[in-house]
């Protein structure tokens, strides 16, 4: 059993989306990350980066004591190598699965974090942060859409890498993203989005979640934007 703990965020998507897809059993513990609960001292115990999302698997590969594991990549790969499933067993295959994931993990991801900060959060408009951010994520969907200009997924099969991607590119109009100027990643987010997986992962974070729609009070705000290195030290005492 994997007991995963969730917000639904993109990062968090990546996880249901490979659960669902395996066939893995596992248990949602919700993190509302609104209300700070990743500050939880149990949390940081799995988590000591206070970021969701975050897994204990009860049943590790070769046994032994549960496996905790934090970071989203980190917890894909984890997976990916325990089941064996959707990431390729030879060399090149692997290799090439794994830097598209830590592409998404270094590139990706933190760039549209910011354009999505700074475009639709931050209360004073920055242009060139917006610009810089807006500008950045244009280029990232463009190498991307180069990429899949001749296969039909990242590494070429359906794998942790397109788990990785798809939550942060289906949200293209948020990151002021044009997806018809990307061919390729359209076709390739309908492909995913189609996938009977990927539609139980979404339908899960209406459940946890049926109010999502970004940050609504000063309190979440705070919470969400005013963390220092004091916050995870008053979470620990």
């Amino acid at each position: 059993m994997i007991d995963l703990h969730y917000w639904t965020t993109p990062n968090g998507h990546k996880l249901t989306i490979f659960l669902e897809e395996s066939g893995l059993p596992y248990k949602i513990f919700p993190v509302n990350i609104g209300k700070g609960e990743q500050f939880k001292r149990e949390f940081l115990a799995i988590s000591p980066n206070n970021r969701i999302p975050a897994m204990v698997d009860h049943d590790p590969p070769g046994g032994g004591a549960p496996i905790a594991v934090f970071e989203s990549g980190a917890m894909l790969l984890y997976l990916a190598d325990k089941t064996k499933k959707f990431i390729a067993q030879d060399i090149r295959g692997r290799t090439d699965t794994i830097q598209w994931l830590f592409w998404q993990m270094g590139n990706l991801g933190p760039m549209a974090g910011q354009n999505n900060h700074f475009s639709n959060y931050a209360q004073e408009k920055l242009q060139y942060a917006m610009d810089r951010y807006r500008n950045e994520v244009n280029r990232l969907y463009g190498v991307l859409d180069r990429r899949l200009a001749d296969r039909p997924y990242i590494a070429g099969e359906y794998s942790i890498a397109d788990m990785a991607c798809y939550p942060w590119m289906t949200i293209h109009e948020r990151q002021h993203q044009t997806i018809d100027d990307f061919p390729h990643v359209k076709r390739w987010l309908d492909a995913i989005k189609a996938r009977p997986a990927v539609e139980r992962a979404y339908a899960k974070a209406k459940e946890v979640n049926p109010n999502a729609g970004g940050i609504r009070t000063a309190e979440e705000r705070a919470i969400l934007f005013g963390q220092t290195a004091q916050s995870v030290k008053a979470a620990v005492r």
